[in-house]
């Protein structure tokens, strides 16, 4: 079906522009473009890569427009296409894809275009990803990724690894059918070199996927602290508009509100939570479950601590929470009075207990149970020794103060040494993390058998299981309702 009819979608948004892109492919689609187009000359007698002034035309003029013509096989898609460039208005882009359809042309499904490319060669399914991947881009990096991707790197070092696999097992095979002429002494030794080998660049690409994955989702960012800390100051000085609304009444926040926002080409995704303290009000209580819980799934803490308040028992709370985390600390409310003891902060959030209480709960994340020193029955926090006391600073979320710094600091935490250029792969798909770890696993196996004296042939059955989930990245052994998921994932129109 796919190689026998003529689809059409408009390309660019569906709404108001002033420019709209309608596309055409299929064997078809100059023929059928010729009958509602008039210019100068029919499409049919251009060259490819040529672009012909005209109308668009039933009983009457419909629009002026720019029609470019690409012929098989050079075109995104490999068939014969044609791209109409005509105003963008919604009703005008809709009236001229059913002169298309009543043409004989049907409606593309999601992805359809580049399905087709992918079917005839042009591209494999990790570029085809890749298309996606770039549509849906939020930030440099993940831009710069997706391009390096759509680029082939991928591609080039699957097939590599592939390539490797495939000899081997090869060898193997021809020694067992011919050993007059193929000899596989000492062939362990080699084997289990090329298996070092290409498991160590199987595990360097799994490794390039958590930061892959900040790239490309964004790195998950839980902004907490007590009510009326200023978290969703924070959140509104960081999207740099008045999204979350700011009080002075206490639990203003009940639930979590998610946004993105950049930070020197950094996604960040953000989640103001709740204010975290104890409560008998049965909604605040929920919203203070879901902000723990954010505290938990987050890549990157931002802990709010109101500089005008002294430190309490809510901060000692969310201070015994924060292990293992990655933490940046703000001290808000610098346009104010500061109060808070600064030393006091530092040492806790290094696991250094302040209280005199209990010795055997410092560093434990475990709270006292006993009578603070100012007699009160709530307990007191402690956290693991971490070095998140280093990553603290003061700001103003009201006053816009502190964005950059906190920018400069991020950056830092997560982007280590040099950016990397398109040059370098990075894996930011499930499905190809999934790939490869299966593939790794099969290696392991490999010379696990190699390693046992095992004959031969038991290679051979783990090698091919290597290179059957290798191919699954480049779509070379996909599953065509597994293809067919994955470009149901695509925009109209590409």
């Amino acid at each position: 079906m796919y190689k026998s009819d003529t689809i059409c979608a408009i390309a660019t948004g569906t709404t108001g522009s002033g420019i709209g892109i309608i596309r055409v492919s299929g064997d078809r689609s100059i023929e059928i473009c010729d009958r509602i187009f008039a210019g100068k000359k029919r499409l049919a007698e251009m060259e490819t890569f040529t672009a012909a002034y005209g109308h668009i035309v039933d009983s009457d003029v419909i629009d002026e427009v720019v029609v470019l013509v690409m012929k098989a096989p050079h075109s995104y898609t490999t068939e014969d296409t044609v791209e109409i460039d005509c105003h963008g208005g919604l009703f005008l882009m809709e009236k001229v894809l059913k002169l298309l359809i009543r043409e004989g042309a049907r409606i593309a499904e999601p992805g359809e275009f580049t399905k087709r490319a992918y079917l005839g060669g042009r591209i494999d399914m990790s570029e085809a990803e890749a298309v996606m991947d770039m549509i849906s881009a939020e930030s440099d990096r993940a831009l710069s990724a997706s391009v390096g991707q759509l680029s082939g790197r991928l591609r080039e070092k699957i097939t590599e690894l592939r390539e490797k696999i495939l000899y081997d097992t090869a060898y193997i095979e021809s020694a067992l059918d011919d050993p007059e002429n193929y000899s596989l002494d000492g062939f362990g030794e080699k084997m289990s070199d090329d298996v070092s080998e290409i498991s160590g660049e199987i595990v360097k690409l799994m490794e390039s996927f958590d930061e892959g994955r900040l790239v490309k989702e964004g790195i998950r960012t839980a902004i907490i602290g007590k009510p009326n800390a200023g978290k969703s100051s924070v959140l509104n000085m960081l999207l740099m508009e008045e999204r979350a609304i700011v009080t002075d009444i206490e639990g203003t926040t009940r639930d979590t509100l998610e946004e993105y926002a950049r930070l020197n080409g950094i996604l960040l995704k953000l989640i103001d939570t709740a204010g975290i303290r104890e409560t008998d009000d049965k909604v605040e209580k929920i919203g203070v479950e879901r902000a723990e819980e954010n505290i938990k799934d987050a890549d990157l803490i931002l802990f709010v601590v109101d500089g005008a308040r002294p430190l309490d028992v809510n901060d000692r709370r969310i201070i015994g929470s924060l292990t293992g985390k990655k933490v940046i600390t703000l001290i808000n409310k610098e346009d104010l009075p500061v109060v808070i003891d600064r030393g006091e902060l530092e040492e806790l959030l290094s696991g250094v207990q302040v209280s005199e209480l209990n010795d055997t709960y410092a560093g434990t994340g475990k709270s006292d149970a006993k009578y603070n020193d100012n007699g009160s029955d709530q307990p007191v926090y402690y956290n693991e020794k971490t070095d998140n006391k280093h990553r603290m600073i003061t700001i103003s979320a009201k006053e816009g103060q502190g964005r950059d710094e906190l920018a400069a600091l991020v950056k830092e935490m997560f982007i280590s040494g040099e950016a990397r250029g398109n040059d370098q792969i990075i894996i930011s798909n499930e499905r190809h993390k999934n790939a490869l770890h299966d593939a790794g696993e099969a290696m392991k196996r490999v010379k696990d058998s190699i390693d046992d004296g095992l004959p031969e042939d038991f290679y051979t059955i783990d090698l091919m299981a290597a290179y059957e989930s290798l191919g699954l990245i480049t779509g070379e052994t996909l599953a065509d309702d597994l293809a067919d998921k994955i470009f149901a994932e695509f925009c109209m129109g590409k």
